[in-house]
Protein backbone atom coordinates (compact mmCIF):
# COMPACT_ATOMS: atom_id res chain seq x y z
CA UNK A 1 0.00 0.00 0.00
CA UNK A 2 1.18 3.53 -0.83
CA UNK A 3 1.91 5.65 2.15
CA UNK A 4 0.47 9.59 1.80
CA UNK A 5 2.32 11.89 2.73
CA UNK A 6 1.61 14.24 5.91
CA UNK A 7 2.53 17.28 3.27
CA UNK A 8 0.31 15.51 1.23
CA UNK A 9 -2.75 15.22 3.50
CA UNK A 10 -2.21 18.62 4.49
CA UNK A 11 -2.12 20.03 0.56
CA UNK A 12 -5.45 17.49 0.05
CA UNK A 13 -7.82 19.21 2.92
CA UNK A 14 -6.37 22.72 2.20
CA UNK A 15 -7.50 22.08 -1.25
CA UNK A 16 -10.61 20.70 -0.54
CA UNK A 17 -11.40 23.26 1.89
CA UNK A 18 -10.11 26.43 0.50
CA UNK A 19 -9.73 26.30 -3.13
CA UNK A 20 -13.07 25.48 -4.18
CA UNK A 21 -11.89 22.02 -5.85
CA UNK A 22 -13.54 19.10 -5.17
CA UNK A 23 -17.18 19.88 -5.41
CA UNK A 24 -17.00 22.87 -3.92
CA UNK A 25 -16.87 26.82 -4.72
CA UNK A 26 -14.51 27.51 -7.10
CA UNK A 27 -13.48 31.16 -6.20
CA UNK A 28 -11.17 33.14 -8.34
CA UNK A 29 -7.24 33.69 -6.48
CA UNK A 30 -8.72 37.72 -6.83
CA UNK A 31 -11.64 36.47 -4.60
CA UNK A 32 -9.85 34.84 -2.34
CA UNK A 33 -7.44 38.12 -2.18
CA UNK A 34 -10.37 40.09 -1.60
CA UNK A 35 -11.68 38.08 1.57
CA UNK A 36 -8.79 37.70 3.36
CA UNK A 37 -8.40 41.61 3.30
CA UNK A 38 -12.49 42.06 4.48
CA UNK A 39 -12.18 39.61 7.27
CA UNK A 40 -8.79 41.06 8.32
CA UNK A 41 -11.33 44.54 8.97
CA UNK A 42 -13.43 42.72 10.83
CA UNK A 43 -14.94 41.19 13.74
CA UNK A 44 -17.56 40.02 15.90
CA UNK A 45 -21.06 39.75 14.54
CA UNK A 46 -19.57 41.67 11.38
CA UNK A 47 -17.18 38.84 10.62
CA UNK A 48 -19.62 36.06 11.57
CA UNK A 49 -21.84 37.14 9.10
CA UNK A 50 -19.37 37.83 6.37
CA UNK A 51 -17.78 34.14 6.76
CA UNK A 52 -21.64 33.08 6.04
CA UNK A 53 -22.05 34.95 2.93
CA UNK A 54 -18.25 33.85 1.56
CA UNK A 55 -19.39 30.67 2.15
CA UNK A 56 -23.31 30.54 1.18
CA UNK A 57 -23.20 28.52 -2.07
CA UNK A 58 -26.47 30.30 -3.48
CA UNK A 59 -25.12 33.65 -3.18
CA UNK A 60 -21.88 32.66 -4.98
CA UNK A 61 -23.52 30.72 -7.95
CA UNK A 62 -25.73 33.71 -8.61
CA UNK A 63 -23.41 36.46 -8.11
CA UNK A 64 -21.35 34.31 -10.78
CA UNK A 65 -24.49 33.80 -12.96
CA UNK A 66 -25.25 37.99 -12.74
CA UNK A 67 -21.69 38.38 -14.16
CA UNK A 68 -22.41 36.09 -17.03
CA UNK A 69 -25.33 37.89 -17.94
CA UNK A 70 -23.79 41.17 -17.54
CA UNK A 71 -20.69 40.72 -19.16
CA UNK A 72 -21.24 38.19 -21.53
CA UNK A 73 -24.83 38.52 -22.95
CA UNK A 74 -24.78 42.65 -22.31
CA UNK A 75 -21.56 43.68 -22.56
CA UNK A 76 -20.90 45.59 -19.42
CA UNK A 77 -18.57 45.71 -16.94
CA UNK A 78 -17.97 42.91 -14.03
CA UNK A 79 -21.39 42.96 -11.69
CA UNK A 80 -19.79 39.20 -10.03
CA UNK A 81 -18.46 38.31 -7.12
CA UNK A 82 -15.68 40.22 -7.38
CA UNK A 83 -17.05 43.51 -7.89
CA UNK A 84 -19.74 42.93 -4.78
CA UNK A 85 -16.65 42.19 -2.86
CA UNK A 86 -15.43 45.86 -4.00
CA UNK A 87 -18.09 47.52 -2.91
CA UNK A 88 -18.01 45.48 0.32
CA UNK A 89 -14.64 46.22 0.84
CA UNK A 90 -14.74 50.15 -0.05
CA UNK A 91 -18.04 50.34 2.73
CA UNK A 92 -16.36 48.65 5.35
CA UNK A 93 -13.44 51.22 4.50
CA UNK A 94 -16.06 54.17 4.57
CA UNK A 95 -18.02 53.03 7.48
CA UNK A 96 -14.71 52.91 9.89
CA UNK A 97 -13.21 56.56 8.32
CA UNK A 98 -17.03 58.11 9.47
CA UNK A 99 -16.91 56.59 12.65
CA UNK A 100 -13.05 57.97 13.15
CA UNK A 101 -14.50 61.07 12.64
CA UNK A 102 -17.66 60.97 15.19
CA UNK A 103 -20.06 60.87 12.63
CA UNK A 104 -23.19 58.50 13.96
CA UNK A 105 -24.71 56.01 11.62
CA UNK A 106 -28.66 56.15 11.60
CA UNK A 107 -29.37 52.96 13.87
CA UNK A 108 -26.64 54.98 15.92
CA UNK A 109 -28.72 58.24 16.18
CA UNK A 110 -31.94 56.93 16.47
CA UNK A 111 -31.12 54.91 19.12
CA UNK A 112 -32.68 52.03 17.84
CA UNK A 113 -29.14 49.54 17.25
CA UNK A 114 -24.72 50.00 16.99
CA UNK A 115 -22.23 50.57 14.74
CA UNK A 116 -22.03 47.32 14.69
CA UNK A 117 -25.42 46.67 13.29
CA UNK A 118 -24.91 49.01 11.03
CA UNK A 119 -22.08 47.68 9.63
CA UNK A 120 -24.01 44.01 9.25
CA UNK A 121 -26.55 46.02 7.32
CA UNK A 122 -24.09 47.61 5.19
CA UNK A 123 -21.86 44.38 4.66
CA UNK A 124 -25.52 42.58 3.63
CA UNK A 125 -26.64 45.48 1.22
CA UNK A 126 -22.88 46.00 -0.28
CA UNK A 127 -22.95 41.78 -0.78
CA UNK A 128 -25.83 41.05 -2.40
CA UNK A 129 -26.53 44.56 -3.98
CA UNK A 130 -26.54 43.28 -7.84
CA UNK A 131 -28.26 40.28 -7.70
CA UNK A 132 -30.78 41.42 -9.90
CA UNK A 133 -27.95 41.25 -13.01
CA UNK A 134 -29.14 37.55 -13.02
CA UNK A 135 -32.28 38.76 -14.56
CA UNK A 136 -31.21 42.05 -16.54
CA UNK A 137 -29.96 45.74 -16.53
CA UNK A 138 -33.04 47.43 -16.04
CA UNK A 139 -34.54 47.88 -12.43
CA UNK A 140 -31.99 45.34 -11.50
CA UNK A 141 -31.85 47.60 -8.14
CA UNK A 142 -35.19 46.26 -7.60
CA UNK A 143 -34.60 42.78 -8.90
CA UNK A 144 -32.28 42.63 -6.42
CA UNK A 145 -34.02 43.51 -3.28
CA UNK A 146 -36.81 40.76 -3.80
CA UNK A 147 -34.06 38.35 -4.30
CA UNK A 148 -31.65 38.81 -1.51
CA UNK A 149 -34.72 38.79 0.81
CA UNK A 150 -34.82 35.29 1.88
CA UNK A 151 -30.91 35.27 1.70
CA UNK A 152 -31.26 38.35 4.12
CA UNK A 153 -33.40 36.73 6.70
CA UNK A 154 -31.38 33.17 6.66
CA UNK A 155 -28.19 35.23 7.46
CA UNK A 156 -29.87 37.32 9.81
CA UNK A 157 -31.45 34.70 12.10
CA UNK A 158 -27.99 32.84 12.41
CA UNK A 159 -26.12 35.75 13.61
CA UNK A 160 -29.21 37.47 15.69
CA UNK A 161 -31.06 34.47 16.46
CA UNK A 162 -34.71 35.24 18.33
CA UNK A 163 -34.34 39.34 18.07
CA UNK A 164 -36.75 39.57 15.86
CA UNK A 165 -37.26 42.93 16.05
CA UNK A 166 -33.54 44.16 15.05
CA UNK A 167 -33.43 41.30 12.55
CA UNK A 168 -36.25 43.49 10.73
CA UNK A 169 -34.70 46.46 11.39
CA UNK A 170 -31.54 45.73 10.22
CA UNK A 171 -33.64 43.90 7.16
CA UNK A 172 -34.89 47.01 6.50
CA UNK A 173 -32.38 48.79 6.25
CA UNK A 174 -30.11 46.38 3.76
CA UNK A 175 -33.69 46.39 1.53
CA UNK A 176 -33.37 50.49 1.27
CA UNK A 177 -29.16 50.16 0.60
CA UNK A 178 -30.06 48.04 -2.48
CA UNK A 179 -32.85 49.31 -3.89
CA UNK A 180 -30.99 53.24 -3.77
CA UNK A 181 -27.36 51.83 -4.92
CA UNK A 182 -28.29 53.25 -8.32
CA UNK A 183 -29.06 56.65 -7.55
CA UNK A 184 -32.25 56.19 -9.19
CA UNK A 185 -34.70 55.90 -5.29
CA UNK A 186 -33.84 58.16 -2.70
CA UNK A 187 -31.97 56.54 0.03
CA UNK A 188 -32.36 58.48 3.64
CA UNK A 189 -29.99 56.62 6.04
CA UNK A 190 -26.17 57.19 6.09
CA UNK A 191 -25.90 53.65 6.37
CA UNK A 192 -27.68 53.24 2.40
CA UNK A 193 -25.44 56.87 1.60
CA UNK A 194 -22.24 54.74 1.93
CA UNK A 195 -23.80 51.92 -0.87
CA UNK A 196 -24.01 54.46 -2.91
CA UNK A 197 -20.59 55.57 -3.25
CA UNK A 198 -18.83 52.29 -2.49
CA UNK A 199 -20.33 50.68 -5.56
CA UNK A 200 -19.47 53.88 -7.49
CA UNK A 201 -16.06 53.65 -6.23
CA UNK A 202 -15.29 50.57 -8.12
CA UNK A 203 -14.37 51.73 -11.39
CA UNK A 204 -10.25 50.84 -11.79
CA UNK A 205 -9.60 48.96 -14.93
CA UNK A 206 -9.61 45.15 -13.85
CA UNK A 207 -13.29 46.02 -14.19
CA UNK A 208 -13.79 46.18 -17.88
CA UNK A 209 -11.41 44.14 -18.97
CA UNK A 210 -13.47 41.02 -19.90
CA UNK A 211 -15.67 43.23 -21.24
CA UNK A 212 -13.04 44.64 -23.30
CA UNK A 213 -11.63 41.74 -24.32
CA UNK A 214 -15.16 39.71 -25.44
CA UNK A 215 -17.01 42.45 -27.31
CA UNK A 216 -15.44 44.54 -30.18
CA UNK A 217 -17.99 45.68 -32.19
CA UNK A 218 -19.73 48.59 -31.19
CA UNK A 219 -23.02 48.27 -28.30
CA UNK A 220 -24.54 50.40 -26.31
CA UNK A 221 -23.19 50.97 -22.92
CA UNK A 222 -19.49 51.13 -24.40
CA UNK A 223 -18.76 54.07 -22.79
CA UNK A 224 -18.48 52.99 -19.43
CA UNK A 225 -15.85 49.89 -20.10
CA UNK A 226 -14.05 52.16 -21.87
CA UNK A 227 -13.96 54.70 -18.93
CA UNK A 228 -13.49 52.58 -16.60
CA UNK A 229 -10.80 51.04 -18.42
CA UNK A 230 -8.71 54.38 -17.71
CA UNK A 231 -9.28 54.52 -14.08
CA UNK A 232 -5.74 52.86 -12.98
CA UNK A 233 -6.06 53.77 -8.68
CA UNK A 234 -8.84 54.30 -6.74
CA UNK A 235 -7.56 55.45 -3.26
CA UNK A 236 -10.20 55.92 -0.03
CA UNK A 237 -8.89 57.52 3.15
CA UNK A 238 -8.83 60.06 5.79
CA UNK A 239 -9.84 63.25 4.09
CA UNK A 240 -7.59 66.64 4.89
CA UNK A 241 -10.85 68.73 5.49
CA UNK A 242 -13.68 66.07 5.55
CA UNK A 243 -13.87 62.43 6.88
CA UNK A 244 -13.28 60.92 3.66
CA UNK A 245 -10.84 61.46 0.48
CA UNK A 246 -12.00 59.76 -2.83
CA UNK A 247 -8.55 60.30 -5.17
CA UNK A 248 -9.14 58.73 -8.36
CA UNK A 249 -5.76 58.60 -10.89
CA UNK A 250 -6.18 58.03 -14.93
CA UNK A 251 -4.62 57.59 -17.82
CA UNK A 252 -6.63 59.31 -20.12
CA UNK A 253 -9.58 61.76 -19.86
CA UNK A 254 -12.62 59.50 -21.17
CA UNK A 255 -12.16 58.25 -16.91
CA UNK A 256 -13.66 61.63 -16.17
CA UNK A 257 -16.84 60.09 -17.95
CA UNK A 258 -16.99 57.75 -14.87
CA UNK A 259 -15.99 60.23 -12.41
CA UNK A 260 -18.57 62.66 -13.55
CA UNK A 261 -21.46 60.84 -14.90
CA UNK A 262 -21.40 57.92 -12.44
CA UNK A 263 -19.58 58.27 -9.25
CA UNK A 264 -20.84 62.53 -8.94
CA UNK A 265 -24.03 61.19 -9.58
CA UNK A 266 -24.15 59.10 -6.35
CA UNK A 267 -22.20 61.19 -4.14
CA UNK A 268 -25.00 64.05 -5.02
CA UNK A 269 -27.32 61.50 -4.59
CA UNK A 270 -25.96 59.95 -0.99
CA UNK A 271 -26.47 61.07 3.01
CA UNK A 272 -22.95 61.16 3.09
CA UNK A 273 -22.07 63.74 0.59
CA UNK A 274 -21.21 66.39 3.17
CA UNK A 275 -18.29 64.25 4.32
CA UNK A 276 -17.03 63.47 1.07
CA UNK A 277 -13.50 64.61 -0.59
CA UNK A 278 -13.37 63.84 -4.11
CA UNK A 279 -10.23 64.62 -6.29
CA UNK A 280 -9.62 63.06 -10.32
CA UNK A 281 -6.81 63.45 -12.24
CA UNK A 282 -4.85 62.27 -15.14
CA UNK A 283 -1.40 60.78 -13.82
CA UNK A 284 1.62 62.81 -13.35
CA UNK A 285 -0.81 65.86 -13.56
CA UNK A 286 -2.19 67.98 -10.93
CA UNK A 287 -5.13 66.26 -9.72
CA UNK A 288 -9.39 68.50 -9.70
CA UNK A 289 -11.26 68.62 -6.94
CA UNK A 290 -14.64 68.05 -7.34
CA UNK A 291 -15.92 68.56 -3.76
Amino acid sequence: MLRTSTAFKRYFLYCSTTCGYFGGMNKSPKERSIDRKILNALEGRPRALTELLFEDEEIHFMQEYGNTVSIKRLGFNDHGPVHMRMVLLNAITMMKLLRRANIQMSLEKEAIGTFEDSLVAVILASFLHDLGMTIGRQDHELHSAYLAYPIIDRVLTKIYGSELEKRIIIRSMVLEGIVGHMANHVVHSIEAGVILIADGCDMERGRARIPLVLNTAPRVGDIHKYSANSIENVQIEAGDELPVKIAIRMSSEVGFFQVEEVLLTKIASSTIKPYIELYAGIADSEPKRYL
